[in-house]
């Protein structure tokens, strides 16, 4: 099976995941976890197939700015899949399904100047950490976007439609918090790892994605101490997550962005 046929039918499988959740709530139907796991599965195969063809060639990694997102959403896919097996994270889907074939279209449709990594312990356990940590503070980002819908339908007194079949509201705020804490210690590490174990060749440009990481890391930071002692919770912490996703993006995307695409 080819990459592409592969990456097709992964793209199926997502918006088959997608069309299923909408159904649901549409006939307000709660989305039963092992109907989505019965699609998400085959995603997820097909998904890191056309993956494992793309990305490694030898002992180095191939990097460029359009497939990174793609094994981003992969691995987003499977820490939902095995989390859901604990706590009510399948709800993400309906955000991270679409995601996940904007994704994977855009390593077919668009190619992008190749980056190969030299695989190393260090390398390797530094590329880990940070796209766990990537993972995680994105699907912590796509539960704070639930979170504010499902806040300001209640606050509307709109209690029909998606939000009778989310979980409580104290239930879906633990679980952005549950998130942001693991991701939080994944992005902390990562960034010490890069520090002091990882060689970078000194003529790329990294003064803005060390910024905007540190940016990021200072904003999870003041949302976690602000939430551990000062009881932050809804909006505000609804737009800290947000805003240290953002300078998380902007972090690694933004340097691929400007290497690859512009300059």
């Amino acid at each position: 099976m080819s990459t592409t046929v592969s990456l097709a039918l992964a793209i199926a499988c997502y918006l088959g995941i997608f069309a299923f959740i909408i159904a649901e709530i549409r006939h307000q139907h709660a989305a039963k976890p092992k109907h989505l796991r019965s699609l998400l599965i085959p995603a997820l195969l097909f998904h890191g197939a056309g993956l494992a063809f793309q990305f490694i060639d030898g002992g180095q990694i191939l990097l460029s700015f359009f497939k990174v997102p793609s094994l981003l959403v992969w691995l987003i896919n499977i820490i939902i899949l095995i989390s859901s097996l604990r706590k009510p994270t399948l709800n993400v889907l309906l955000l991270v399904s679409p995601m996940s074939v904007i994704a994977i279209a855009c390593t077919l449709l668009f190619g992008g100047d190749e980056q190969s990594l030299q695989l190393n312990t260090a390398t390797s356990i530094h590329i880990l950490l940070s796209l766990l940590a990537y993972s995680l503070l994105t699907i912590a980002t796509m539960q704070a976007l639930l979170l504010a819908y499902q806040n300001h339908q209640l606050r509307s007194k709109q209690i029909g439609g998606m939000v009778r079949l989310l979980p409580p509201l104290q239930t879906m705020e633990a679980l952005l918090f549950e998130l942001l804490w693991v991701g939080f210690v994944l992005l902390s590490i990562s960034i010490l790892t890069g520090t002091f174990f990882v060689q970078v060749d000194p003529e790329q440009a990294l003064a803005h994605k060390v910024f905007f990481s540190i940016a990021s890391w200072l904003i999870y930071a003041t949302l976690l101490f602000g939430r551990h002692y000062k009881g932050w919770r809804g909006n505000t912490a609804i737009r800290f997550t947000l805003g240290g996703f953002i300078a998380l993006m902007l972090a690694y995307f933004g340097s691929k962005l400007v290497v690859e695409l512009i300059l």
